[in-house]
């Protein structure tokens, strides 16, 4: 077997991988009930309006197209996961929105160059393990002076320091990932599309999470419904000290951010920019 379909292999159970793992659990809770204003947010960024070319990379159920669909856009809703877009169509279908849904890997996009308008991803691109071929992909496929929109998780924030809490806990990444709240570091974006880009805005705001009125409570809806986080668990579940230490990690997150009530402020990256002619 030669070294580029060895590669190859790899990468297919990497991204193999990824796709059973966001299908665990019930991630259109997750962004129904606890970041539903996040989609609108990144698509008013974004000045998505009728008539634009839309593509929404790693959409998962439709956080993103929907709001950018009802706003006039032509929409193409793009994910790994197949398996979240039965949830996409009936919430689009509620809300009157016009949505194509079509399988596709971020790194990998199946459109041709400059076929789109606008590309955006509302915390989806961020879990691409290769950030340069995911970033170089999302460049390719936006037409010159068309709109790029991310919206991701920022290190230091809530949903960046789950991910440190449950990296003692999880398996090794493959060699080559890299970890997903870098998307939520404004000088790594900037890196990732160099001079391809021109008029970056990039600020960093909160959403405030009032859904989870304990930690317990937020700990035990994300072990129940997050893809990544119940793949943690089963990888240590043969381990009971380490489930009851990866539980008591999880909820004394959520108390340390709890504003009062249990009320959080969750921290992301808003990037908007305009692909260089």
């Amino acid at each position: 077997m030669t070294e580029s379909s060895t590669t190859l292999d790899v990468d297919r159970a990497l991204k193999a991988k990824h796709r059973a793992m966001w299908a665990l659990g019930d991630y259109p809770a997750v962004a129904t009930e606890v970041i539903p204003s996040l989609g609108e947010k990144l698509v008013s960024a974004c000045q998505v309006g009728a008539g634009d070319r839309v593509l929404d990379i790693a959409a998962g159920a439709g956080n993103a197209a929907i709001p950018a669909a009802l706003a006039g856009a032509d929409v193409v809703a793009t994910d790994l996961t197949p398996e979240l877009f039965d949830a996409g169509r009936r919430a689009a279908d509620r809300a009157g929105a016009a949505v194509t849904w079509q399988e596709a890997d971020a790194e990998a996009l199946p459109f041709d160059d400059a076929s789109v308008d606008v590309t955006l991803s509302c915390v989806g691109v961020m879990f691409a393990p290769h950030h340069r071929t995911a970033a170089d992909e999302l460049v390719r496929v936006t037409r010159a002076g068309g709109g790029i929109g991310l919206l991701s998780w920022t290190p230091g924030g809530f949903i960046g320091q789950m991910f440190a809490a449950m990296k003692p806990y999880a398996p090794a990444p493959p060699p080559g990932a890299q970890p997903p709240p870098l998307w939520g570091d404004e000088d790594h974006v900037r890196e990732l599309l160099g001079s391809r880009v021109g008029d970056v805005h990039a600020r960093t705001e909160s959403l405030r999470v009032d859904r989870f009125a304990t930690g317990e409570a937020f700990r035990d809806f994300f072990k129940a419904n997050y893809g990544p986080t119940i793949a943690v668990y089963r990888a240590i579940a043969d381990d009971p000290e380490k489930v009851a230490a990866l539980d008591d990690d999880l909820a004394d997150l959520a108390r340390r951010y709890d504003l009062g009530g249990g009320a959080m402020d969750w921290e992301y990256l808003l990037l908007t920019a305009r692909r260089a002619g």
